[in-house]
């Protein structure tokens, strides 16, 4: 039986007023700026982690909400900029979903995901703007391979940037820090190797666990690092 207009107008309503669900694709082309290295098997990778749960089609074709989004940003900004294993934000997520509000390891505390801001990018004159920085300085930061020339730059590259001006007061030049890049090498070389018998197999679930260690074992490092600065310097109190 033919619906009537009215009918067809309030399914026509309904369907309007429900979020668009994504494809993969759709979701890669919405976070890959901000996160180059995701891939579709990262992405199939978190669900099996449950840190995210898309719905199916009847086909099995996963449709992504922008709630899903959101939370996939989340996930990926805390492993990317504040190291933390796979693990403990997904207890932090449980804990939001379960209406808590807990306090998440070594990242702010945020009271939803979609809190969550996207990373700014700064053309390099905003850059040396936001970061009180010449021309000079940038140049020669860029130079010492403490900061990788870009036509758009992220927030890692403002950090650094305003951290240098600072230490440029007290004298100290990019020039200084060449070591800085050296060491961060011999990091990376440390990471590749404790990845080999991982990456030894070469299927998409396996790449995405190697990403994540590599990314808990640098946190490992950087606490390690931290202790001995902080070590060093209580030898410098009089």
């Amino acid at each position: 039986m033919a619906r009537s207009a009215a009918q067809q107008s309030s399914a026509a309503q309904e369907s309007s007023a429900a979020p668009a669900l994504l494809s993969i694709g759709q979701v890669l082309a919405r976070l890959t700026a901000e996160f180059p290295d995701l891939t579709p098997s990262k992405l199939r990778f978190l669900e099996e982690r449950q840190l995210v749960s898309p719905a199916r089609t009847e086909s099995g074709y996963r449709k992504f909400s922008p709630s899903d989004l959101e939370r996939l940003r989340f996930v990926l900004t805390m492993q990317r900029d504040h190291y933390l294993p796979l693990k403990v934000i997904r207890g932090y997520l449980d804990d939001i979903d379960a209406g808590r509000q807990p306090e998440l390891p070594g990242a702010a505390t945020l009271s939803t995901p979609s809190m969550l801001p996207s990373e700014r990018r700064f053309q390099r004159d905003e850059l040396m703007r936001e970061a009180g920085a010449t021309p000079q300085l940038l140049s020669d930061a860029v130079s010492s391979s403490l900061i990788v020339a870009a036509d758009v730059y992220g927030e890692d590259a403002l950090h650094v940037l305003t951290a240098l001006v600072e230490l440029k007061r007290s004298g100290i030049e990019p020039r200084h820090l060449r070591g800085f890049r050296a060491a961060a090498e011999r990091e990376l070389g440390l990471i590749e190797s404790a990845l080999i018998p991982v990456a030894r197999r070469n299927d998409a679930s396996s790449r995405a666990k190697a990403g994540e260690l590599a990314r808990e074992i640098a946190g490992q490092l950087e606490i390690v690092r931290s202790s001995l600065i902080r070590s060093a310097l209580s030898r410098l109190d009089p």
